[in-house]
Parts: C-alpha cells; sequence; structure tokens
C-alpha cells in the first residue's frame, strides 16, 4: 500500500491542484473529501494541477463519513496535520500505509474529525506565525514520510 494524501473540504482549487501534482511527482494518492469550496475538476482546478493530474491516482468522497469508513475498513492510519498536533512532524513514525488528512485552508478540521486521527502530528514553525499554506505543508509531510518508509521516488 502507498501513502495517502487526503484533503478535508478543500477551498481553494489552485491548493487541491498543487497537492495533486506533488501526489502525481511523489506518487502518493490524493483523496479529496467533499464538499469542497469549488467544483472538482473545474478549469482552475486542472490548471494549477497542469498535466500532472492525469499522472496521479485520486478519488473524491462524498463525505468524511464515507472517507473514513473505507479507511477504516482499509485498516489505514489516519494522521492529522494540525497547528495543535501534541507529536512535531520529524520525530513522528510514518507507516507505509498512513493517510495524511490536511483541514480545510479556512478553519481546518471540526471536533469529531480530530476525534477520528490516530494521531496529531504538527510541523515546528517560529513562534508569532499562525501557519504554512496547506499545499506547502503537503509537500514538506509528504518527502519527510515517504523518506521514512522508503518509498521517495529515486
Amino acid at each position: 500500500m502507498t501513502l495517502r494524501i487526503a484533503l478535508y473540504c478543500p477551498d481553494i482549487a489552485q491548493n487541491a491542484g498543487a497537492i495533486l501534482r506533488t501526489g502525481a511527482c511523489l506518487g502518493a494518492e490524493v483523496h479529496i473529501i467533499e464538499p469542497a469550496g469549488f467544483p472538482v475538476g473545474d478549469a482552475g482546478f486542472r490548471r494549477a494541477g497542469m498535466d500532472y493530474i492525469d499522472q496521479v491516482v485520486w478519488r473524491r468522497h462524498a463525505s468524511f463519513t464515507a472517507f473514513d469508513a473505507e479507511r477504516r475498513a482499509e485498516g489505514r492510519r489516519l494522521v492529522l496535520l494540525t497547528t495543535t498536533g501534541a507529536e512535531p512532524l520529524f520525530g513522528f513514525p510514518f507507516q507505509s500505509d498512513d493517510v495524511i488528512l490536511f483541514g480545510r485552508e479556512s478553519a481546518g478540521v471540526p471536533p469529531e474529525v480530530h476525534a477520528a486521527a490516530d494521531a496529531r502530528v504538527r510541523i515546528p514553525m517560529r513562534p508569532g506565525v499562525r501557519s504554512l499554506n496547506v499545499a506547502v505543508s503537503a509537500g514538506i509531510v509528504l518527502a519527510e514520510a515517504l523518506r521514512q518508509t522508503g518509498g521517495l521516488p529515486a
């Protein structure tokens, strides 16, 4: 099984497209949990993913409930990236079948999604800054997870 990135109700098509491109380049699936703040598959979404959109395995899920049921049935661990996570990224041991979940740009994830996560991880940042862009965060975290699990492309 390969690592997956999951986007919880993303707000910005260009960020989702950039994450799809990252998934294509690094060999990770991308799952989009709806509703999204844009029509999934619209021109802006495809423009941000450029020609890489056809080189990534990606799926849509109608709701978090549907996504989570599938994830649990497959026995995959849900790793939530959150600015309030107790575990710093570079001390967290990833597994090759993890699902790495990123919240929506405007609001993160609701308490019930936090509760469903098996781990809550944060990217260490300087004091006084709020957060990184979600597409930048996804690239950082995916690269670290792939490095740890031996899944980086040659």
